[in-house]
């Protein structure tokens, strides 16, 4: 995955839209996580704090940040014998 962006959705004067949000986190895993928040971030970067859409970005950088560094669980944390997903996170020890 890159983290060109598709060059309709920074065209000047496009207005940024929470849909233009919620496609990009549709791909979210850890591997992808940090790449997915970069164009979330380019792409509502010119946005009033108040927008919508920079609203949904800013939840969903937070949301990619621990899914990069933590992982995620697979089924119910409650569940025995599932383990996270590997995450960027580099190993203890």
């Amino acid at each position: 995955m890159s983290q060109a962006e598709h060059p309709d959705r920074l065209r000047e004067g496009r207005q940024v839209t929470v849909d233009d949000v919620r496609q990009l986190m549709g791909a979210s895993t850890p591997p992808f996580a940090l790449q997915l928040r970069e164009r979330i971030r380019t792409l509502i970067k010119g946005l009033d704090p108040g927008d919508p859409a920079r609203i949904e970005g800013e939840r969903e950088i937070a949301r990619l940040d621990r899914l990069a560094f933590a992982g995620e669980v697979r089924g119910h944390e409650a569940e025995p014998g599932l383990e996270p997903l590997p995450s960027l996170q580099a190993p203890a020890g």
